[in-house]
């Protein structure tokens, strides 16, 4: 039994993990590597094994970080199942094409410019063809249903409470007259989210692998986060600003406006016009609506009671690029939810460009921002970033909300941990930057005192 670590470790992007048992290899996640263009192009387009050898393909969510290059293995030979949750199988069904048309809009651009240095054009790294092709390859399961995957295998889903459908991947394991469980965390949710359930508890985990986002820091508090969301917002609408919200397409657009609608029904948000300007984000909520089978109470109550979560009357999800290129116009206060939340991506950019350099507006950040991203610079305080290859100023206020992550930080982790059964001999940390990775070991080997905690490298391999 073999595990080998080719994504995420040490870093936050490009999940990908190669379990090899009873003459089978299983590949957990297959996500698309985000960083300097270069380095991301050549890791996404390589893979360090042949596709045609993967057996199968375990998806613990939809995120473009974990599923992305899934449309690339395919087309170079993998041909097995790609077993994920229904609500996964939907999302990622959307964002796979959506993926396919930036890379194609990327390629385009990077082309033209190549084309006045009298370089070739460059390639997409697939195509919405291979998006669709790679789609029905999935294989979709409810939680708890316990699959069979031959070779001694068993796979079984559980809850992680971090987006729609996402799953924690428990594996039992047969092998050489032993049985061993193995649990990958996949990304864990911070518990008493506003849409999702808590990740669930397991029990009798020999190996666990785990998510590290924010394994050596701690989130806002909860209960702060809907006062501090409600005066920065209603501050810059006050001061006849825009508020321009980078948000990731899949959870926490979903969870900001949901959030912004119950400030609105509580009479303590003024009715301003209200964009949720993508139409990745327009769909996702659809598909949101389609699994209230994922929902926790609270929000089955206001479903039930009141009325659609992610529906008011002063807001608008935009869809087409002409009505999206209205929004440069406006001088009324307003509110501009748009993707990606790195800023790497999408119309967010566009908006950036047209209202960074306004002092009367702000750039409200909900989620996390991996090195080197245009968010991140954003973020550092940088007077001027690039945004489509040309310097721009940030003369707006910018300002971050962490309370709406998706991701758990370090007390919450441990906290999961805590509700980890079994001996867990060994653990490996991963999905994190360096230091978080580095601290989260420390504290894990403080919480467990005797377990073998590993903060893997990239390419490094283990016999289990």
């Amino acid at each position: 039994m073999n595990l080998s670590f080719h994504g995420a470790v040490r870093t936050t992007t490009g999940s990908m993990y190669l379990l090899e048992v009873n003459h089978r290899k299983i590949l957990l996640e297959c996500g698309l590597y985000q960083g300097r263009r270069t380095e991301s192009i050549e890791r996404n387009r390589i893979f360090p094994f042949d596709p045609k050898d993967i057996d199968a393909v375990i998806l613990s969510h939809a995120h473009i970080d974990h599923s992305g290059n899934l449309p690339n293995l395919c087309r170079q030979g993998f041909t097995g199942n790609i077993y994920c949750t229904f609500a996964t199988r939907d999302l990622a069904s959307i964002m796979l094409e959506d993926s396919a048309e930036i890379q194609r809009a990327d390629a385009e651009f990077v082309s033209k410019k190549r084309a006045k240095q009298g370089l070739p054009p460059v390639e997409p790294l697939y195509s919405a063809q291979d998006a669709d092709m790679a789609v029905r390859q999935f294989v979709s399961l409810n939680y708890h249903r316990k699959m069979p995957m031959g070779g001694g295998i068993h796979l079984t889903f559980l809850d992680a409470g971090h987006i729609l459908g996402s799953a924690q991947v428990l594996l039992d394991i047969e092998e050489r007259g032993r049985h061993i469980r193995y649990l990958f965390s996949g990304d864990i949710g911070r518990g008493a989210d506003e849409i999702l359930r808590d990740p669930e508890a397991s029990e009798d985990i020999d190996i666990l692998q785990i998510e590290s986002t924010y394994g050596d820091r701690v989130h806002q508090a909860k209960p702060g986060a809907m006062d501090q969301l409600q005066s920065l917002v209603t501050s810059t609408l006050n001061e006849g600003g825009i508020v321009i919200i980078p948000a990731f397409s899949i959870g926490r657009t979903q969870q900001i406006v949901y959030a912004l609608h119950q400030l609105l029904c509580d009479g303590r948000l003024p009715k301003t016009p209200i964009y949720v300007d993508s139409p990745l984000s327009t769909n996702a909520t659809e598909i949101y609506r389609l699994h209230p089978e994922c929902f926790n109470a609270d929000i089955y109550r206001f479903l039930r009671e009141k009325e659609n979560p992610f529906g008011m009357e002063n807001l608008t999800y935009i869809r087409e690029l002409s009505q999206s290129m209205k929004l440069n116009e406006i001088k009324e206060p307003t509110v501009i939810i748009s993707a990606s939340g790195m800023c790497e991506a999408g119309r967010v950019r566009h908006h950036l460009k047209n209202h960074a350099g306004n002092p009367k507006n702000m750039i409200l950040f909900i989620g996390y921002c991996a090195d080197h991203t245009l968010g991140a610079q954003i973020l550092k305080g940088k007077e001027f970033v690039n945004i489509f290859g040309e310097p721009h100023p940030i003369r707006a206020r910018v300002a971050s909300v962490d309370a709406f992550s998706g991701h758990a930080d370090r007390d919450e982790l441990l906290g999961y941990l805590s509700r980890v059964g079994g001996p867990v001999k060994r653990v490996f940390v991963v999905h994190g930057e360096e230091s978080q990775s580095l601290g989260f070991s420390d504290a894990i080997r403080r919480a467990r005192p005797g377990t073998a905690v590993t903060v893997p490298e990239l390419g490094q391999s283990f016999e289990l």
